[in-house]
């Protein structure tokens, strides 16, 4: 297999060959996953299911990702344009799963200190005010040096022990016993030193921390990562995932996202907005709306009373759409036959 992450292709005996896979190793699964299936994750269709009562519109190669993700325990990288939905589909599994969500943000410069741990130096400042104050207590009729340090060895290595360790997002998730969903975001914002720093959380769901040791997840987390494509992501970090692209939707699924998110919006209103938003994208623009932005406009109508679209309304709402001057500026001449096309149907712009 060469570098990168594994390519999921929804072939004909997939669904036959994750079947045979929960039966036969289903023994060898932690108790929490074996309740999740319970609570919707026990086939391909079930994910679909689950995802959708939480509100999220899946696809069945997202939800064959999820399901591959969960019982196999392998983490997912996300990629895909930002506002499709790849940070919401991590808070959907959260909700389907009833898992909690741990969310990491990531930046140029994050460190150990934002994402695994940190050491609380107020507390072990304070702990080293009340050994001072204690010591003669605690030595003794102590003689010698060596035998001062003998009897104190304990405090010493109580001072870098769990009690004065602050988890941060990844560790916590380590640390859920029934399990949680790890949501790793934009991990393409953060350094390829970052990246190194994940490789061990990835393979084998564990942190080592050089003063305590290794701590290992009880329960493995289901990993999410998104990345928006600013940049290449090391090949060390994508071998150690699964890889699931989301782009944007088809005419049919974003309306049914929209309907999911604005449920009050009326059905001919939202398949105008729906087929203008999708010519939107066929145009030469530098930002393309996302379905986030979709939504954004579905409520912004909805707030307006608005029965259906028309030119004017268009252009007065357009700014919740693109989020480019420029972009708003080359369209200008050709909102007025789009709208029209959006409202009369396919082919009546020509």
């Amino acid at each position: 297999m060469p570098n990168g992450c594994v390519k999921l292709v929804l072939v004909p005996f997939l669904r036959d060959r994750c079947r045979r896979f929960q039966m036969t190793s289903s023994s060898r699964l932690p108790s929490s996953v074996l309740a999740s299936d319970q609570l919707g994750f026990a086939s391909i269709d079930a994910v679909t299911a689950a995802l959708a009562s939480a509100g999220y519109i899946s696809t069945p190669s997202i939800s064959t990702a999820l399901y591959l993700a969960h019982h196999l325990r392998k983490p997912v990288l996300v990629e895909g344009p930002a506002g499709v939905g790849k940070t919401d589909m991590a808070v959907c599994i959260s909700r389907a799963l009833s898992y909690p969500l741990l969310r990491l943000q990531c930046y140029e410069g994050l460190d150990e200190s934002k994402a695994l741990y940190e050491w609380q130096y107020g507390k072990q400042l304070l702990y080293t005010q009340v050994l001072k104050d204690k010591i003669n207590h605690l030595i003794g009729d102590a003689d010698s040096i060596e035998a001062s340090l003998a009897k104190l060895s304990g405090f010493r290595d109580l001072f870098f022990s769990r009690e004065f360790l602050a988890p941060r997002p990844v560790l916590k998730a380590m640390e859920q016993d029934g399990g949680s969903v790890l949501l790793i975001d934009e991990i393409d914002k953060s350094d390829e030193a970052f990246e190194a720093l994940l490789l061990e959380v990835l393979a084998d769901y564990q942190v080592t921390i050089p003063e305590i040791g290794t701590i290992q997840a009880q329960t493995p987390p289901l990993v999410i990562l998104t990345s928006n494509n600013t940049r290449e992501l090391g090949d060390a970090l994508k071998r150690r995932c699964l890889h699931l692209h989301v782009g944007f939707p088809d005419a049919d699924r974003e309306q049914q996202i929209v309907r999911a998110r604005v449920p009050d919006i009326a059905q001919s209103l939202l398949k105008q907005m729906v087929d203008f938003v999708q010519s939107l994208r066929e145009q030469d623009i530098r930002k393309l709306p996302s379905i986030s932005e979709t939504v954004d406009w579905a409520r912004t109508l909805l707030l307006m009373h608005a029965e259906a679209l028309d030119p004017a309304l268009v252009r007065s709402t357009l700014s919740v759409l693109l989020k480019r001057q420029t972009d708003v500026i080359s369209l200008d001449g050709k909102l007025d036959s789009l709208t029209h096309a959006a409202i009369t149907g396919p082919g009546a712009a020509a």
